[in-house]
Order: C-alpha cells, then sequence, then structure tokens
C-alpha cells in the first residue's frame, strides 16, 4: 500500500464513540404526574437523613422569621424580601442535593460535606447564586414601587395585611403585584428545574445547565406544571399556615429536586 494511503488509514474504534455534550444533556420526556414519583423518593431521602436536612429547613424558617421581625412595620418589604428569598431556593438546597446524592452512591448522610459540596463547581454554582440574587433585588425593588405607587396612605402593619389584602380597592393591586411575581418565579423555575444539581453532579457551565434546564421544561410542559404546582402548594401552605412547617417542606421539596434531575436529564452512555 503505497505511504500517502497509509497516512490516511485509521484504526477501528474499540466501542462506540463519546456522546456529544448536547447527546448527554438531552432531557428526557416524562409523564404529566412524575412529579409524584420524584416526592415520594424525596420524601424516603428526607426520613433517611433525618436532622440533616431538617438543618436546611430550619434555615428556611429562620430567615422567613427573621424578615418578617425585622419589617414587621413594613410588610410592603416584607413581602417582597420573603418572595425574593424563595427565588434563591434552589441556589439554598444545594446542600439539600448533596445529601441526597450521598444516598444515592451509598454514603452515608455528611452534614459538613454538604455545606461545602459547592467547591466542587465553585464558577458554575457562584455565577448562578449571582444571577438569582440579581433576580431577587430586581423583584424586591419592583415590589416596593408597586407598593409605593398603588398606596395612597402610609404603609399598614403586618396586623393589618389581611384587611388590606381583602380590601375591594385593592384588587388592581393584588392583580397587578400577583402577575409580576408570576413571571420573576416562572422565570427562575424555567432556568432551575435541574440547573444546581446538574452543576453539583457534572460540573456542568452555568449556561449548559440553565439551557439545559429550560429545554427539560420545553419538553415536559405538563410534568413541570404539575412539578410547579406541587412546590407552590408545599412551600406556599407553609408561608400561609406557619413557617415552622418548611422543616420539612423545603428539605422535601430539595430532595425531590434531585430525583426531577436524574428523571429528566438521564445520563447517555459514553
Amino acid at each position: 500500500m503505497p505511504e500517502a494511503e497509509l497516512s490516511t488509514v485509521r484504526p477501528p474504534h474499540d466501542g462506540a464513540a463519546p456522546a456529544p455534550a448536547s447527546a448527554r444533556n438531552r432531557p428526557a420526556r416524562l409523564p404529566a404526574l412524575a412529579p409524584l414519583a420524584w416526592l415520594a423518593a424525596g420524601w424516603n431521602d428526607f426520613r433517611s437523613t433525618g436532622y440533616r436536612a431538617a438543618f436546611y429547613g430550619l434555615a428556611f424558617a429562620a430567615m422567613g422569621w427573621a424578615i418578617g421581625f425585622v419589617y414587621e412595620t413594613q410588610w410592603q418589604l416584607t413581602m417582597g424580601l420573603t418572595a425574593g428569598f424563595f427565588l434563591l431556593g434552589p441556589f439554598v438546597c444545594t446542600g439539600i442535593y448533596e445529601l441526597s446524592r450521598q444516598r444515592e452512591r451509598g454514603e452515608p448522610p455528611d452534614l459538613v460535606r454538604s455545606l461545602s459540596c459547592w467547591r466542587r463547581a465553585p464558577g458554575s454554582i457562584g455565577f448562578f447564586a449571582a444571577m438569582l440574587t440579581f433576580l431577587m433585588i430586581i423583584w424586591a425593588r419592583v415590589s416596593v414601587v408597586l407598593f409605593a405607587l398603588s398606596s395612597t396612605t402610609e404603609f399598614p402593619t403586618m396586623r393589618g395585611v389581611l384587611g388590606q389584602i381583602a380590601s375591594a380597592s385593592n384588587v388592581e393591586f393584588l392583580a397587578l403585584w400577583s402577575a409580576v411575581g408570576f413571571v420573576f418565579a416562572s422565570l427562575v423555575f424555567a432556568i432551575s428545574i435541574v440547573s444546581v444539581p446538574m452543576m453539583l453532579d457534572r460540573g456542568s457551565d452555568t449556561m449548559v445547565a440553565v439551557f439545559t434546564s429550560a429545554r427539560a421544561l420545553a419538553e415536559n410542559p405538563a410534568a413541570a406544571y404539575v412539578w410547579a404546582a406541587s412546590i407552590v402548594l408545599l412551600i406556599g401552605a407553609s408561608l400561609v399556615l406557619w413557617l415552622g412547617l418548611l422543616v420539612v417542606t423545603a428539605p422535601l421539596v430539595g430532595h425531590a429536586t434531585w430525583h426531577a434531575y436524574r428523571a429528566l436529564v438521564p445520563r447517555a452512555p459514553g
């Protein structure tokens, strides 16, 4: 065989070629009720990790109580900042994802390790946290502006909140405030369904994780709606009834989010 031809001959591959990044991160298509399985798996994780997961739930509840205490006389700030705090939920739950990851790998749950798990992808997770913080700040400012534009009198205290909400004169404002809040919450939900677990598990770039998350939502709109409704029901009930419920509901949602990630973005061979 001529030398020129020998240079073009390639040895056969031993096995399949590695899957491209787009294939490795391709979202699966799941049934609408798949989130129920995520919640069930999340509950098993919560029971297994015990006080370690409850520690994170207590952090959620403590922050909510602190915001309510500091801004008791300015409830317009309390509502905006509390809502904004929960926009940061996907990042705050990083340690909960790590606890689920440890259990999945057959390792004993380790609270100390979960607190520093972000070090596996500090750049990606840090940038994503900055994105969420930026959105939280914008939402807090927008919330205050909306209150200021709609108020003709001095802001009421926390004790007057329910009366203000029930007042027919505030229906237009509440509709606007809720609509704007829905836009912010929807944006955060779209970019964070699987983002942080993916960065934590695969060391993915922030934008790759964000686009994969948005794509997972686009591929599974029905399941995404059920999942969003489940989060709103669990966290919303805790906010309305008693913040102490977050000790259970916040870790439950966090653990379930890990299983949502595993189901929505399964590993491709190669």
